[in-house]
């Protein structure tokens, strides 16, 4: 009997190895196309750059890269997407700093931006413009902060609210020690129209708005909020150098995926984007939409989000709170 258990033993012992040595083992990532959910409408900024580093990353990862257009609330309808998708590198998306940094409850949205998410990479940033109507008597930011400081003597006009152009023109009121009123607009276009016609003051618009306008000589460009002088707009002063030390406000784009990514898979996804944003031809054609490459590692971007919340938190509840 001990002869045949030991002999029956050993072949279901065998048996078990032949069949582990034949399991397959997890495909190598990816395997498969990728999603890449892009917050807003096709032929925006942010579309735009996913589509510069598009090819690029595709050819890194060995894999095709599928954009989805997956717009609404200022882009918190496709982190929302984003949150319910499964946490194994096919669902990602490219998020801006609106939908992850400014006020989320007042968007009703179901997402914590610091809990449901893992950060990939920065990929583009671009500051804000302080403009001013042809018309206004204030030619220069001193002249502006002068208007400011009486109270309903003027006003600016800017993006929306919630948005950061609202959170920047909030900044500057709080920093400026100004009283202007603040226009929400539905977009930059009807800011710049209404700024180009004299309709009103002051706008807050970006560099790829702004431009041929500034070139033009139709409106006057005070100030840019970044922190040195940005490339397509060499003669604009910084807020610093205009006057207003310390002022730095950006809108940016980022790659996100769902909480729980393995740390290989958000490597692997950090290491594609940052080569895209590290070539010269990419990089060239994302400034030439007005943006800055921000590539960064993953617990630098991770960061990057949680000081950029901490910063429009406090201006959000400066703002709540009524002047004296």
């Amino acid at each position: 009997m001990s002869r045949v258990l030991l002999a029956t033993t050993a072949l279901l012992l065998a048996a078990l190895s032949s069949v582990a040595t034949v399991r397959p083992s997890r495909a190598e990532y990816p395997d498969r196309p990728i999603k890449l959910i892009v917050v807003f409408p096709a032929g925006g900024s942010s579309d735009s750059m996913a589509r510069i580093v598009q090819n690029f990353v595709e050819t890194r990862l060995g894999q095709t890269i599928i954009i989805e257009n997956r717009a609404g609330a200022g882009g918190v309808v496709g982190l929302e997407v984003l949150k319910k998708s499964a946490p194994d590198g096919y669902t990602i998306a490219m998020a801006g700093a609106g939908a992850l940094v400014t006020d989320i409850d007042s968007r009703q949205a179901s997402y914590d931006p610091r809990r449901d998410f893992t950060p990939i990479t920065g990929i583009g940033s671009s500051p804000f413009l302080l403009t001013a109507a042809k018309s206004l008597d204030g030619k220069t930011l001193k002249d502006v902060i002068a208007i400011g400081k009486k109270r309903g003597a003027s006003l600016i006009a800017h993006g929306g609210n919630g948005t950061l152009m609202q959170l920047t023109a909030e900044m500057f009121n709080q920093k400026a020690g100004t009283y202007f009123d603040l226009v929400p607009y539905r977009g930059m276009a009807p800011v710049l129209t209404d700024v180009m016609g004299g309709h009103v003051p002051l706008g807050i618009l970006d560099p790829p708005s702004a431009k041929a306008a500034i070139d033009a000589g139709q409106i006057n460009a005070l100030a840019i909020t970044s922190k040195a002088r940005f490339s397509i707009l060499p003669n604009v002063p910084t807020m610093t150098e205009a006057g207003l030390p310390g002022f730095e406000a950006t809108g940016w784009f980022g790659i996100m995926a769902p909480r729980g990514l393995p740390p290989d898979i958000a490597n692997k996804l950090n290491a594609a984007f940052v080569a895209a944003l590290k070539d010269p031809a990419i990089a060239e054609k994302i400034r030439a939409l007005g943006s800055e490459p921000m590539p960064m590692t993953t617990a630098e971007f991770r960061s990057y989000i949680d000081s950029e919340i901490e910063k429009w938190s406090a201006v959000s509840k400066a703002a709540a709170t009524p002047p004296k």
